[in-house]
């Protein structure tokens, strides 16, 4: 009897070990976006050009924010609002002054503000 009860919550329990496993995990909700690309960065205000083949960028998340850590002496982006899509986040109010794509091996920014001009073309 107590192998039959035992064999039948086994049973039971099944289902549960299968339905806790998600495979349609989009990566947008996790902070799969987070790390370091390398690639060609840029930055110009006007008075000083930075351009480099070989730069990093490093994104941090902070809430629905996101950081961007920028190598050789250019400025950082901070607190740039994003929208979810399908495994993938763009900047909100993107146009063509304000754009930054990031999926799970591309970083792409063309950023306007204040006169000053962030650009990036980045993988990991």
């Amino acid at each position: 009897m107590k192998t039959q009860f035992k064999f039948l919550l086994l049973l039971l329990a099944m289902p549960l070990v299968f339905l806790a496993c998600s495979k349609d995990d989009d990566p947008a909700d996790n902070d799969l976006f987070v790390g370091t690309y390398n690639g060609s960065i840029s930055y110009n205000n006007g008075n000083s050009s930075i351009s480099t083949e070989t730069g990093k960028v490093t994104v941090i998340k902070t809430g629905n924010n996101y950081n961007f850590k920028f190598s050789d002496g250019i400025p950082d982006l901070d607190g740039v609002e994003f929208e979810r899509k399908e495994n993938e986040v763009i900047s909100i109010g993107s146009t063509e002054s304000k754009y930054i794509r990031i999926t799970e091996d591309n970083l792409t920014i063309g950023f306007l503000k204040d006169g000053a001009t962030w650009t990036a073309n980045c993988s990991r």
